[in-house]
């Protein structure tokens, strides 16, 4: 059985990314999107308008000052390896809590196929907050570029424009 980390969550975030569960190398170091070859972080400074910077505790505080909460919707699987195909036994993370305790999230953003199909399978959503579904920043979705995926991605800008 493996675990989710806590969400990251800044003092009023406006847009929730969620992923399905930490990988394997995420797992190791303890980091959301450790993976060196995931582009989790590049697309996310990309639709920021930032430099990716290197240091983990950076890559949070660059979400942090735009208004960018970080969570998985699964809390425990089991999986062997890191692919999302491999997941059994998910259990959800308490995302509809998340959503009371913070209602200036408007938007919802699903980082993978994975992420998309466990969040309407586990997830009831409040009213008003609306949902996009992105592309898997990971490795292993190989069926688009970077800027095919940086494209859809750039839909998280009209939501993080939006007053609060």
């Amino acid at each position: 059985m493996i675990e989710s980390f806590a969400p990251v969550v800044p003092a009023h975030p406006r847009v929730l990314v969620l992923g399905s569960i930490p990988g394997v190398s995420s797992l190791k170091q303890s980091a959301y999107y450790a993976h060196h070859q995931n582009q989790f972080w590049r697309l996310m400074s990309a639709v920021l308008q930032e430099s990716t910077p290197s240091e983990y505790t950076d890559r949070l505080a660059m979400l942090n000052r735009h208004g960018i909460a970080l969570w998985d919707v699964l809390a425990r699987c089991e999986r062997d390896g890191s692919l999302d195909s491999a997941i059994r036994a998910e259990q959800p993370n308490d995302i509809e809590s998340l959503l009371q305790e913070h209602p200036s999230i408007r938007l919802i953003a699903l980082n993978g196929r994975k992420a998309a199909s466990s969040f309407r399978k586990h997830i009831c959503l409040s009213p008003g907050v609306s949902v996009l579904e992105l592309p898997s920043s990971s490795a292993a979705n190989a069926l688009q570029s970077f800027e095919e995926k940086c494209d859809q991605w750039l839909g998280l800008r009209t939501a993080l424009a939006a007053p609060i």
